[in-house]
């Protein structure tokens, strides 16, 4: 049986406990089916991992291990495999049903796979793949944005400066619509300016108001990618009449759907896992869309949004990165790259 490092729990901790997340050595997995095995190069944290890991009164007899975005190069392929072979430099965010990415080797089937982008390194590429493709699916998919032409149309981006708002920017603009980005921050102010919004407002204050002032009476889309319950009556009332609002965050409460009655909008949630956690039929759509963003990032369209890199990948620096996100304040993507 051999061996492998790994990252993961047994308990569900405050980030403050050293137990939280631990150095282990785990059974190395062998590549069935359409999985594909990967040789980790470099890994990525997500608000994802801060929720599954969050306090709880629950105890696992295996060690579960987290991480949902991935670079590597492929060791190992299944029988059934036919998008990629030994050798090849891939990346993905796998599925939340599955053992996260928090290790030497990991298991993906090869339908949410991507070739890495060949004009950035393992942590840049590490970086992108659950953001690029929320964002991808918000815009394209469940919004329904063209990406030909969207002249005179307008979307407003709620929490523009994190790891989803900071390639939805680029994206949205790539499409050819007129982007407003919303911070609180001067730091993150600035972020979302350089990533090519061409307006910012602040979340904390309603939204109406401050898009009127920009030149906006409403926006014909919404992207919520911070706090709903929070935005939800300034979505609302900021929205178009047949607008269309998308969320990925989940609500503490039911949410009062009516004031999108007489607008005849739209309001769709946005979860990246979907796909993979129900294994859809157009469950390969994500190693396209994968593909697609590499083609985007090596032609200079999209920049990655790598903000800090650590090393090597092990418990206390995962602990680390977990305490950064849980606090706020993180900017962009916060990056580990080797095994020890």
């Amino acid at each position: 049986m051999t061996k492998m490092k790994a990252v993961g729990l047994y308990q569900y901790l405050s980030i403050s406990e050293q137990e939280s997340l631990i150095d282990l050595e785990v059974e190395k997995p062998t590549a069935t089916g359409s999985d594909v095995l990967v040789k980790v190069q470099a890994i990525s944290v997500n608000p994802v991992d801060t929720k599954v890991r969050k306090p709880k009164d629950k105890i696992e007899e295996t060690a579960k291990i987290l991480g949902w975005d991935v670079a590597g190069v492929v060791e190992e392929v299944g029988p059934d495999c036919t998008l990629f072979q030994k050798g090849d430099e891939v990346y993905y965010a796998g599925t939340i049903t599955r053992p996260g990415g928090n290790s030497e080797y990991h298991l993906v089937d090869e339908r949410i796979v991507g070739h890495k982008p060949k004009s950035i390194n393992f942590a840049e590429a590490a970086a992108m793949p659950l953001t690029a493709l929320t964002a991808y699916e918000g815009l394209f998919v469940r919004l329904g944005v063209s990406k030909e032409d969207n002249s005179g149309k307008s979307i407003l981006l709620i929490g523009a400066a994190g790891g989803v708002g900071s390639i939805a920017i680029q994206l949205a603009k790539w499409a050819g619509l007129t982007v407003i980005g919303t911070a609180s921050r001067p730091e993150s102010s600035k972020l979302v300016q350089d990533r090519g919004a061409d307006a910012v407002i602040n979340h904390h204050q309603p939204f109406l108001p401050q898009l009127k002032e920009a030149g906006f009476e409403e926006v014909d889309y919404i992207f919520c990618l911070n706090h709903t319950d929070q935005h939800w009556d300034h979505m609302a009332e900021a929205i178009k009449p047949q607008g269309k609002i998308c969320s990925i965050f989940e609500t503490n409460k039911p949410l009062n759907l009516y004031p999108l009655f007489q607008k005849s909008a739209t309001f769709v949630w946005e979860f990246m896992f979907t796909r993979s956690r129900f294994e859809t039929p157009d469950m390969i759509e994500q190693h396209h869309i994968l593909n697609e963003m590499a083609n985007l990032i090596d032609s200079k369209t999209i920049e990655t949004t790598v903000n800090q890199v650590m090393s090597p990948i092990n418990a206390e620096n995962i602990r680390k990165a977990h305490a950064e996100l849980e606090a706020g304040t993180a900017i962009g993507k916060i990056v580990l790259e080797h095994f020890c």
